[in-house]
């Protein structure tokens, strides 16, 4: 029996989604752009998954902008804004244990004359609102904040954060990458006081190759991909149209059951810890209150890739960490005091709703037998 555990990377795209990828290359082909009714078929299904993208987040349509996917919408959040910003104000903030598409960009920034300061967590390893705005000052353009860590599961304080950056700096820009809490937690675009917004679509049960982007209205992005003017300018390109009707379908089946779903998902992850809990060995990483679809442990004295490779060999799948990463460090661990020994042992475990117990029976089955025959 198959068992998947990397959801964090990726999702199985749900059966909606896949029937409403398949019409649109079937049947409603046409390029959006086009003014004939071919063309305006699919313009109408793809606004329709903008319009449902958009109410999800309780956001006009025309805030909502279809990207390649969130790395892009990232890169375009931080080089856009900062581009259109940051000619007298060079000072980005963002924190320490970012995904490597906010990290990497910003690091391309600093090469190219912006000041960055990176917030770490507290000796508690916690993350508060006061620290960030204490980074922030007259000089700083942007400030960007996942809202849920990927690697761990930390729920990042976005809401007070960046609700106290806009009293005291009401003319700094607040970017949020969404990924990991998109249809996991409930977002409104209002109450975080965010101006900008990344998703992903192949996190929650959509396909790969699509993602959006959140920009308030009177909020200025310079395009970074340039060409004939798609997306209001904003991202040029001949748009996915059966992608995004896949994204669209996704968030309307998911978005009624986000509660459900996430009181589901809290009774797995209690679960999956009491039973880890009889292990020897392992030690957990991710914090109590943490989104519980992410659950990082430590193998300890095991190395994470040899442990992976022991429970592929029983069809079961977790990872080490960020999937972006390849399987190597990115040091998102060790800020949050997790290092050595710790670290390099160090397991991730992401589950859906559809996740089972029995499913996590047999995890933990291999990953006790791996503790006893895996040479470290």
């Amino acid at each position: 029996m198959e068992v998947y555990l990397d959801n964090a990377a990726t999702t199985k795209p749900c059966a909606e989604a896949v029937a409403a990828a398949v019409e649109a290359m079937t049947d409603k082909y046409g390029n959006p752009s086009s003014l004939h009714r071919a063309g305006l078929e699919a313009q109408i299904i793809m606004d329709s998954a903008r319009k449902t993208v958009a109410d999800s987040l309780g956001a006009d349509s025309g805030c909502i902008y279809f990207t390649s996917g969130a790395t892009e919408s990232n890169n375009l959040a931080l080089r856009g804004a900062s581009a259109a910003y940051g000619r007298k104000r060079k000072k980005i903030v963002i924190s320490a244990v970012e995904h490597a598409s906010v990290e990497e960009t910003a690091a391309d920034l600093e090469k190219k004359g912006f000041e960055v300061t990176r917030v770490s967590p507290r000796e508690d390893g916690r993350y508060y609102a006061a620290d960030f705005v204490n980074a922030c000052d007259d000089d700083t353009c942007l400030i960007s904040m996942m809202y849920v860590n990927n690697e761990t599961g930390y729920i990042m304080p976005v809401k007070e954060t960046f609700s106290a950056v806009k009293r005291r700096f009401p003319d700094i820009i607040t970017h949020t990458d969404c990924v990991q809490a998109y249809m996991k937690l409930p977002i409104k675009s209002g109450s975080l006081c965010a101006d900008l917004i990344s998703l992903s679509a192949h996190k929650i049960h959509g396909v790969k190759g699509v993602g959006a982007i959140y920009i308030k209205k009177g909020v200025r992005v310079i395009p970074v991909v340039t060409g004939g003017k798609q997306e209001k300018g904003i991202r040029s390109g001949t748009e996915s149209v059966p992608l995004i009707t896949a994204f669209g379908a996704a968030v309307n089946k998911l978005a009624p059951t986000i509660s459900e779903r996430y009181e589901k998902v809290s009774g797995l992850k209690k679960y999956l810890l009491d039973k880890l809990g009889g292990i020897e060995g392992v030690t957990f990483n991710s914090p109590e209150d943490g989104s519980p679809y992410v659950v990082n442990i430590s193998a300890v004295g095991k190395r994470s890739e040899i442990m992976l490779h022991f429970l592929e060999s029983r069809e079961i799948y977790v990872s080490s960490g960020s999937a972006c990463s390849k399987g190597q460090q990115s040091g998102v661990l060790g800020q949050f005091g997790i290092r050595d020994k710790r670290a390099d042992s160090a397991l991730r475990i992401s589950m859906t709703a559809e996740t089972t117990e029995t499913e996590l029976d047999i995890f933990c089955e291999a990953l006790k037998e791996g503790m006893e025959k895996v040479r470290g």
